[in-house]
């Protein structure tokens, strides 16, 4: 395999540094999901821990790192959950944390922020408005900007939960994985091509965010004008070169879903194994609904990595009419 930005004993090292309460999680086959999607199905749960995602195994990273260097302070963009787990590791770190969101997002995301110690600044428009921002206040005050998926910390990070899937003892054919900056993807993705090569890495996003597989498909980057999708969490427009340049490394193929898919995926993982999360955390469901002979017969590994979600738009989706197809 080329080579990515990601190094495999860098990954193996992260997980002395990352508070073991994010690490290990939950993976277990899902037999009740199976007699809808057709193939073998396990969940690697990435939400029960303080932050309701996998964010924080970068964040951990991130802030041990500064904290080494005698840093104090430190500001990053969030759609909501990677300001949380800064916010989360920062707060345990004595860093003076800063998130930068659009004010349209979701509010139980930015609550959380605020209830973890950072100082919330809400801009109007989209997160690659928050990014500018934070980018902003990072030359402004001399501080360092976190940007998720270009930050190998962060990537390296997520990584660690490729370490747990290949040295579990089942073996698994593909494994899905939500993509948004793609810190997930190119994570999980760099480790399963290096330690278990034959098994297939599939990325999945919204029909509605479609700037980074697009930009999988064609080898460039391509941008977006908008982004118009309920997965918030992977809602990005403008894909980092670098990291699309790992992600052509290791993914074998990249796939745009419905929004009725995302729905009904985490219908599915409500009813089916009492799993409540954020859209983003459905995308694997989502693809295998949409295209159940291509995974007929296959062990598929789908990574739940979210669980932070507005109630009320939760219910409203959950509860809305029947089940595509039945």
């Amino acid at each position: 395999m080329q080579e990515t930005r990601l190094d495999t004993a860098r990954i193996r090292a992260a997980r002395r540094v990352i508070d073991p309460m994010f690490l290990d999680t939950p993976l277990y086959r899902c037999e009740a999901l199976e007699p809808d999607l057709g193939c073998a199905v396990s969940i690697k749960l990435e939400t029960a821990n303080p932050v309701r995602s996998f964010k924080a195994r970068g964040t951990e990273l991130v802030a041990s790192r500064l904290a080494e260097r005698g840093s104090r302070a430190v500001v990053c963009a969030s759609a909501g959950n990677l300001g949380q787990a800064l916010a989360w590791s920062g707060r345990g770190r004595g860093l003076d944390v800063t998130v930068v969101a659009s004010r349209f997002a979701t509010v139980a995301k930015l609550e959380r922020i605020r209830a973890l110690g950072a100082r919330l600044e809400l801009v109007d428009g989209d997160h690659e408005r928050a990014r500018e921002r934070a980018a902003a206040i990072a030359r402004r005050d001399g501080i360092r900007l976190v940007e998720d998926s270009l930050d190998i910390e962060t990537c390296e990070g997520a990584a660690t939960i490729g370490l747990e899937l290949v040295d579990s003892a089942a073996s698994f054919d593909t494994v899905l994985i939500a993509l948004g900056g793609g810190a997930l993807a190119t994570g999980v993705g760099h480790v399963v091509k290096a330690m278990a090569p034959r098994a297939e890495v599939i990325c999945v996003q919204p029909l509605g965010a479609p700037a980074m597989t697009r930009s999988w498909h064609r080898g460039r980057v391509v941008t977006t004008d908008s982004a118009d999708t309920i997965a918030d969490g992977v809602a990005g427009r403008c894909p980092i070169p670098a990291v699309l340049d790992d992600l052509l490394l290791v993914a074998d193929d990249a796939v745009l879903v419905e929004e009725a898919s995302i729905i009904a995926g985490m219908r599915m993982l409500l009813d089916h194994a009492g799993l409540v999360v954020e859209p983003s955390a459905a995308l694997g469901v989502a693809a295998l609904l949409e295209d159940r002979d291509r995974f007929a017969g296959r062990h598929v590994v789908t990574i739940v990595c979210g669980s932070n979600v507005d109630v009320d738009a939760y219910h409203r989706w959950t509860r809305a009419g029947p089940l595509p197809g039945s």
